[in-house]
């Protein structure tokens, strides 16, 4: 099957925004460019994977990183935020890269965090990273997020989960084009279950190819890729493992 008619398969179609819309479980998703979901019926902004403070937790270790990777993190989301203007803000997990993410990160980022908060419900699922939560930052804990087909969760269930929404594996695709290829971030799908891209500007990635997608999908998944100005849909016979 041609990527061209996959995608019809898949019913996706292109916003002005520069997202691919389509139905997941049911559900009408706006896979964003910068990599958040956006549920427009619920008016819902989610993200996965931030890991908070990642740089920090390198720099203790004698990794020396630039240590702007929350602030960056935030001023992408803020972005996103005032794109979409949510009613409900959901972290999907990981949004703190360890247990001491909360006594590193800066007053200004706290605040940044606290401001998203006062317009709109912030819910905190819990992921391997972060198991303690955020603290006395404000918003809801859960495990899991039921909002009309759609299951929110951090770590993917294993075999068959409809309507099941996650992060924790970074999924990537390296793209076969015009004899070249390209790496991006990505979104995975096959119409019944999503698995979000890492949205922390230091999260790595895991490829589509590798055996931790295995037996997640009905058949073979849309990979929507991202990128600055735009996702772009691209049919599962375009992509090269590692």
């Amino acid at each position: 099957m041609s990527a061209a008619l996959r995608q019809a398969a898949y019913a996706v179609t292109a916003s002005a925004c520069g997202a691919v819309r389509m139905t997941v479980a049911g559900e009408n998703a706006h896979l964003r460019p910068s990599g958040a979901l956006w549920l427009e019926t619920d008016r819902t902004l989610v993200v996965a994977d931030l890991h908070f403070e990642k740089g920090s937790a390198y720099a203790a270790r004698g990794q020396l990183l630039p240590p702007y990777d929350t602030g960056e993190t935030l001023r992408r989301l803020e972005a996103e935020i005032e794109a979409t203007q949510p009613s409900r803000l959901v972290f999907l997990g990981d949004s703190f890269h360890d247990g001491g993410a909360l006594a590193r990160i800066s007053g200004r980022d706290v605040e940044r965090l606290c401001a998203m908060a006062r317009s709109r419900a912030l819910i905190w699922i819990i992921g391997n990273h972060d198991a303690d939560g955020p603290g006395s930052l404000p918003g809801e804990v859960a495990d899991e997020l039921r909002l009309g087909g759609l299951i929110l969760r951090h770590e993917p269930q294993p075999g068959l989960q409809p309507g099941e929404t996650a992060g924790h594996l970074h999924p990537c695709a390296r793209i076969s084009a015009l004899g070249r290829s390209v790496r991006r971030r990505c979104f995975v799908t096959d119409g019944e279950r999503l698995i979000l891209p890492a949205f922390g500007s230091y999260a790595g990635g895991l490829n589509v190819r590798d055996a931790a997608f295995s037996g997640l999908f009905s058949r073979a998944p849309l990979v929507v890729a991202v990128g600055p100005e735009r996702a772009q849909a691209v049919g599962w016979r375009s992509l090269l493992g590692e």
